[in-house]
């Protein structure tokens, strides 16, 4: 297998994570490129020997410093060209608020809640506009969705 994995090209596997309460969302302003100073959704790669699950409660916790239970898979996206940095695949995960406080960290320069009705007037990086409009319908139907639909 050690040939195999060296001689495949293979995307990134990352997560991100909408964290509501009372209408609200976290967003991040990021600190690092791409996308520097822009908000997205908190979230990052998954490292390696981690889970997605793991990883988004991890990447919740150093982006906002707030713990978080996830509550269902919204969506996959991986549409190759979702990242400029290169192919990459997000698990877009619902989470609750379990405790900590909210500050910005790790990627995030800022954290701070957005009432999710106006996150259409917002300008979002990456592909976060479709994942908050996914979470909506998600919200009301429940359900997956994926990059093309």
């Amino acid at each position: 297998m050690g040939d195999f994995v060296k001689e495949r090209k293979s995307p990134l596997l990352m997560t991100d994570i909408i964290i509501e309460k009372n209408g609200k969302i976290i967003l991040i302003v990021r600190n690092k490129e791409p996308f520097k100073g822009e908000l997205s959704i908190p979230g990052g790669f998954v490292e390696w020997g981690e889970t997605v699950e793991h990883a988004a409660v991890r990447e919740a916790k150093e982006e906002t410093g707030l713990d978080v239970r996830l509550i269902d898979i919204v969506g996959v996206y991986s549409d190759p060209k979702r990242d400029p940095r290169g192919s990459a695949v997000s698990v877009l995960f619902a989470a609750e608020l379990v405790g900590g406080k909210l500050k910005g960290g790790d990627d995030a320069k800022e954290a701070n809640w957005f009432d999710l009705s106006k996150t259409k007037n917002l300008e979002i990086s990456y592909d976060h506009d479709k994942m908050i409009n996914d979470f909506l319908k998600w919200k009301k139907h429940k359900g997956t969705f994926w990059s093309t639909k």
